[in-house]
């Protein structure tokens, strides 16, 4: 049997080869279920809005108090994941994720929406922490962030494209009932993934001594700017849209496109992996993200509209998953997969929050301006330890 067919074993279910792509996309489930939200920010964002008549910085607060949540989740995980038996934990984490987004779907009170979205998000980002750690044990890690990121842009995709229109009909119920599938589903596949025990490290782990740790910090850093730049950017994509007169059949037929074409540069890193380094495939992609970003300067256009967020969608889904793959190879336990995500997450609060303080009614410009500077940071800071793992390649 090859490495991609599941495996029988003595267990109640057979077992996907650990390092095989069924593996890969059953761990990509499991580490996109506690912050599948984010994947459907701006429909839900703009669902608070016009569903429950929240104000723009209300909607904005709620989205980045989800993710705040699932950053303090992902750091306890860094403490935990190698004391705990992972797979109870997340049966345990999805059906608290369950709990939850059904106990949303009855709250109309901003602050109450924003405390229950903290508690939902850290329950969240603990699950996405365990599924990161678990990641960086499989071969090819690169590889498995680009399944990783091809499961949440092609499902954000198809939220993107029906939900926004959904809401006006059924109400804000209808976004937390299609988190309630997704952590359903995740949970149905979760007994198919092998144990993926802990392994000795080994001599070409690159994690040691203060050198390497101020490298992992550079790293880290580079991952939240780039999230941070791009999630306060997509919080509130589709108000840019309205902003600039476009029609909400377009705005939503174009982020969901956008998704599943962005589908291609996750496809890219599986393909290439690093046979081509980290740092040259970073250095390029970011420089497209910064001309797709400031593109939308001009989304009155709708063809500007269109392309800065297909071309944006791709690098992003290309660039965040070398960036992942870079975080977890500083050690092969999965403690600092599990720091990327938390870095990660971390950008993903702060750019709505920053973003919400930015736009107050709709200055969308320098919301823009700040994402270019965020972005152009990231690549100033993930030059030095992309070319030293590139080196130790």
């Amino acid at each position: 049997m090859t490495d991609t067919v599941i495996n029988a074993t003595t267990k109640r279910f057979p077992t996907a080869a650990p390092n095989g792509e069924v593996a890969r996309v059953l761990l990509s489930f499991l580490a996109t279920a506690g912050l599948f939200y984010v994947n459907i920010m701006p429909a839900l964002v703009d669902g608070l809005i016009d569903g429950l008549g929240f104000t723009n910085q209300q909607a904005g607060f709620v989205g980045s108090a989800n993710v705040y949540g699932a950053a303090f989740g992902a750091l306890l995980a860094v403490f935990l994941i190698k004391k705990i038996p992972w797979k109870r934990v997340s049966v345990l984490l999805l059906l608290s994720l369950i709990a939850m987004d059904i106990f949303s779907i009855y709250i109309s009170s901003a602050e109450l929406m924003i405390g229950a979205r903290f508690v939902h998000g850290f329950i969240g980002g603990l699950l996405v922490g365990i599924g990161f750690a678990v990641i960086s044990r499989t071969t090819e890690a690169d590889r498995t962030f680009g399944y990783l990121l091809t499961v949440q842009f092609g499902l954000g995709g198809v939220g993107l494209m029906y939900l926004p229109g959904l809401v006006p009909e059924y109400g804000t119920s209808v976004l937390f009932f299609s988190l309630i599938a997704f952590s359903f589903v995740t949970l149905l596949m979760l007994p198919f993934l092998a144990d993926y025990p802990v392994q000795k490290k080994s001599p070409e782990a690159v994690a040691s001594g203060p050198l390497n740790i101020k490298l992992l910090a550079l790293a880290l850093l580079a991952t939240f700017l780039f999230q941070a730049a791009n999630m306060g950017i997509y919080a509130y994509i589709i108000g840019m849209g309205k902003s600039a007169a476009l029609e909400m059949g377009f705005i939503s037929s174009t982020l969901g496109v956008a998704a599943w074409i962005a589908i291609a540069g996750s496809v890219m890193v599986i393909i290439f992996s690093t046979r081509f380094g980290r740092l040259v495939p970073i250095l390029v992609a970011t420089t497209l993200t910064v001309v797709g970003t400031f593109v939308l300067h001009y989304s009155e256009q709708p063809s500007m509209y269109w392309i800065a967020n297909v071309g944006v969608g791709i690098t992003w889904a290309f660039v965040i998953s070398y960036l992942l793959g870079m975080c977890s190879s500083f050690d092969e336990t999965g403690q600092t997969a599990a720091l990327g995500g938390f870095a990660s997450k971390m950008g993903l609060a702060s750019g709505p929050f920053v973003a919400a303080l930015l736009v107050g009614e709709g200055n969308y410009d320098m919301l823009i301006n700040v994402a270019v500077v965020a972005l152009v940071g990231c690549m100033l800071v993930v030059f030095l330890p992309a070319m030293r793992l590139d080196r130790q390649q």
